[in-house]
């Protein structure tokens, strides 16, 4: 079965490599924030030509299933002939924007990626998988990362959304909330859903690179689609090695923007008193979109 990317802690931190976890990718070089140099002309033309079938793929899967800012974003950047340059990607992404693009060698800790953010630096990894990880990666790799994510952030809203998450995480480490954003993150930045016009489509990076997901979430009727409620998805825990037994929907970016503005600190307090809620919960009182859209 094709399965999109797995990582289960998204914030891992580099200190895991010392406990037999070892991370992918070389940090020696990386400075404080852990930040490394994109070596572009180190890309093998064997590498090149796996971005270039990776970027086909989804390229041919995303027009009717991908939320039109994305769209627009992907033919702006123009990303289909081989490992971006990101230094040029992040001048395009800084005056639409004012985001910037820094490369890093992996997965970085907690404070680093939510300082990235809160300061509207988005971090991508710079080394690309292997030809026999084609459909399943288990840590984030350059493809994913650009692919994934920065055509979003040339959307004004949704680029505010992602500088106030980061903001949110900068906080919530103070606060022991990391968990609640961790679900957060993970059901929109990765998995969001967004009803448009034209129906359903998706917004989330582990979705619009995925060769099978992005098909199931949209089709498939064994998912929940569910209208997202911030404290809702908090409480959710998430599947890591199938695809989502859950979806969270937007309206509009404006709404996952304005359910993220207040303080979470209440929140996290009434969070922490309720139980967890399982991947595939329907609540009584909840609308699975999916089936109010065949009624």
């Amino acid at each position: 079965m094709d399965k999109h990317l797995n990582t289960e802690n998204f914030f891992a931190t580099v200190a895991e490599k010392s406990h037999g976890a070892a991370l992918r990718g070389d940090y020696t070089l990386a400075d404080a924030q852990y930040v490394v140099r994109q070596d572009w002309h180190a890309y093998t033309p064997q590498q090149h030509a796996l971005w270039r079938r990776l970027y086909q793929r989804q390229a041919d899967l995303v027009p009717g299933r991908a939320c039109d800012e994305f769209l627009a974003g992907m033919a702006k950047l123009d990303a289909a002939d081989g490992i971006p340059d990101l230094a040029q990607a992040s001048e395009i992404l800084c005056a639409a924007t004012g985001w910037r693009l820094v490369t890093v060698p992996g997965l970085v800790p907690e404070l680093t990626f939510f300082t990235h953010l809160a300061h509207r630096r988005f971090p991508v990894t710079v080394w690309l998988r292997e030809l026999e990880e084609f459909d399943y990666i288990v840590e984030p790799d350059v493809f994913h990362d650009f692919f994934g994510h920065v055509p979003l952030l040339l959307d004004p809203v949704f680029a505010d959304y992602l500088q106030r998450y980061g903001q949110a995480g900068l906080k919530a480490l103070k606060l022991d909330g990391l968990e609640y954003l961790a679900r957060l993150y993970w059901y929109t930045i990765e998995f969001g859903l967004i009803q448009t016009p034209a129906g359903l489509r998706a917004y989330g990076a582990g979705i619009l690179s995925s060769g099978g997901e992005i098909e199931y979430c949209l089709h498939s009727p064994l998912p929940h689609r569910i209208p997202l409620d911030v404290e809702r998805v908090m409480r959710t825990l998430y599947k890591i090695d199938t695809y989502q037994e859950s979806y969270f929907v937007i309206p509009d970016f404006q709404q996952l923007f304005d359910q993220t503005e207040p303080d979470f600190t209440p929140i996290y307090a009434r969070l922490k008193a309720l139980p967890t809620l399982a991947a595939d919960t329907l609540l009584p009182d909840e609308t699975n979109l999916a089936l109010a859209q065949q009624a």
